[in-house]
């Protein structure tokens, strides 16, 4: 079955609703809050990509994420869909660790995960392998890599493997203030990695787990790159350079960033996107821009840091955090997608940063797979589960 014919079926990603002349023009509609208007060049690189969103999260809504947890029934096929609807394959729902307990905290919320992905074959996986973030799309599930955005649930070297054991293959070093390991980027002095930090780095190199210098201070970023052997990632920030603000990076960062084989995802929070009177799409490819022309195409991904909606149930509206002019959360990877093919990148380029980019610097550093399966890992699909909607196999 060729696109035009996905599209005119309605099928693809279950969002696109076309007419022929639309189509006939290069262009269909998107079903979101408003139709959404993309180039069907854009569907084409969404929808034959592996899509990685390295802080993508199922929901905002944390009471039903964590019923999820306890009672894995209560995710039903209708979730499913909406995150395929998407266009991402493999999500990133990394948190911060509780500050009271934080070990205590990040046991059951990787436990919550574990219960959650083992109880759901047919529509999600955990993702703790290369291999397996092509395997979860290819079989048509949805991937989820467990990780958190702070490591201060380290308490010795040792826990680092004891994670990863259990699941876990990226860690922010820091939240937003200090921990042992070094400072946030709202520290009000930036003391750098510290001894502790630099042991838990190589230790996360040694079991191959993601270092994240997200929400780290500048000081402890340039730390944290110099120390690493393997890539370290920026998974949801921008560029301080196009928005000045204390959680973006700056050039220097990315670009030591970039020399080490890091890939930096691009966040839509609208406080970080930047922009006068108010952000808007365009304001957030400046960051894709910015990072591509400073270090090359190959070191620029997604790292939204919203779910699939960005919907507020208490107002049923999307929260303010998410609200750029011009961009849809529903249909927010077709878009970018579009924009950066309206702006000149080529399709290769565009599926790099869909998640080609991710994908290469995630095999550097899980250089061992795992001694166990991952969760909810078959040999073949279920012949009782839901069919994915089809899919480009590239």
């Amino acid at each position: 079955m060729n696109r035009r014919q996905l599209l005119k079926r309605g099928v693809l990603a279950g969002l696109a609703v076309v007419g022929g002349p639309m189509l006939n023009l290069g262009r269909c509609r998107l079903l979101a809050a408003e139709p959404v208007e993309v180039s069907t060049a854009a569907v084409d690189a969404v929808m034959g990509s592996r899509v990685i969103d390295m802080l993508g999260l199922l929901t905002l809504d944390w009471p039903k994420l964590l019923r999820w947890h306890r009672m894995p029934q209560g995710f039903a096929e209708a979730d499913y869909r909406q995150l395929e609807r998407s266009g991402v394959n493999v999500f990133h729902p990394a948190v911060e660790t509780s500050a009271r307990d934080a070990w205590s905290g990040a046991m059951r919320w990787t436990a919550g995960w574990n219960h959650l992905l083992r109880s759901h074959g047919c529509f999600i996986a955990r993702v703790d392998s290369p291999a397996d973030l092509v395997a979860a799309p290819d079989r048509g599930k949805i991937g989820v890599v467990v990780g958190f955005q702070n490591a201060n649930h380290f308490r010795t070297a040792g826990d680092v493997g004891a994670f990863y054991g259990l699941g876990q293959r990226v860690s922010q070093l820091t939240y937003n203030g200090a921990n042992r390991l070094g400072s946030g980027c709202y520290e009000p002095v930036d003391r750098g990695l510290t001894p502790f930090g630099a042991e838990i780095v190589a230790e996360m190199n040694r079991v191959g787990m993601a270092i994240d210098i997200s929400h780290c201070g500048e000081r402890t970023s340039r730390d944290a790159l110099a120390a690493s052997r393997h890539p370290v990632l920026v998974t949801h920030s921008n560029a301080r350079a196009v928005a000045a603000h204390p959680r973006n990076r700056s050039d220097e960062v990315i670009r030591a960033m970039a020399s080490g084989g890091g890939v930096m995802g691009i966040t839509v929070v609208r406080a970080f996107v930047g922009g006068r009177p108010a952000p808007t799409l365009d304001d957030v490819l400046d960051h894709f821009d910015h990072v591509a022309r400073l270090v090359g195409v190959e070191h620029v991904g997604l790292g939204s840091d919203v779910d699939v909606t960005a919907i507020d149930p208490a107002t049923g509206r999307v929260r303010s955090f998410y609200a750029i002019q011009g961009l849809d959360p529903v249909a927010r990877v077709f878009q970018i997608a579009d924009g950066l093919l309206r702006r000149g990148y080529g399709r290769r380029s565009v599926e790099l940063i869909l998640g080609g980019n991710f994908r290469r610097a995630l095999t550097a550093i899980w250089h061992r797979e795992p001694a166990t399966p991952a969760a909810g890992r078959e040999a073949r699909r279920d012949p009782f589960c839901p069919a994915p909607h089809p899919r480009d196999p590239r």
